[in-house]
């Protein structure tokens, strides 16, 4: 299936959002394991957005798995992710779930997206600032959800997939 094959059809509204995702969130990664889940809703308590510049060596082997990825068949658009520049920063955030406190890794592609769009628009050091607004005031207060998931092969190691924003509810709203 190609991106071209892919239409969006409506969008949700936010009340329905939170009655769709609201019943699917578990209290941690852990939660997710012992269910038998690869990927699980979670709704982390005192986050943290962090970003580290990343080395000349990190951002050269990221375009190397890119051009290797677009030779692969099938990818969505093979000359696209070969061109795709990495971002010069990594994206993290520590938080805390029922079972404790986590630092992972944002692998989430929009987060990245992102800081490209706003560091076009304005410069970086503003594009950090604004995402760190984002992450760390705007959604918190809102209301946000992470995805986790992890790869059979070690379903141990869970991964931040995407973070969701999703409003806090009352068990009054669900229905």
């Amino acid at each position: 299936m190609h991106e071209e094959s892919i239409a969006i059809e409506g969008r949700l509204k936010e009340s329905e959002r939170v009655r769709l995702l609201t019943p699917m969130l578990l209290g941690s990664a852990k939660a997710a394991a012992q269910k038998g889940q690869s990927l699980a809703l979670i709704r982390p308590r005192n986050t943290r957005f962090l970003w580290k510049l990343k080395t000349a060596e990190e951002i050269s082997e990221e375009r190397e798995v890119f051009r290797l990825a677009a030779r692969q068949p099938d990818m969505l658009d093979d000359e696209e992710l070969a061109e795709l520049e990495p971002t010069p920063y990594k994206f993290s955030f520590r938080f805390d779930d029922e079972d404790g406190a986590h630092h992972y890794h944002n692998g989430d592609w929009e987060a990245h997206a992102m800081f490209w769009r706003q560091s076009q628009e304005i410069s970086t050091v503003d594009a950090l600032q604004w995402m760190n607004h984002v992450f760390n005031e705007d959604y918190p207060k809102k209301g946000m959800v992470f995805a986790l998931g992890n790869m059979a092969k070690r379903p141990q190691t869970w991964q931040l997939l995407g973070v969701i924003r999703l409003d806090e509810t009352t068990q009054d709203e669900l229905f």
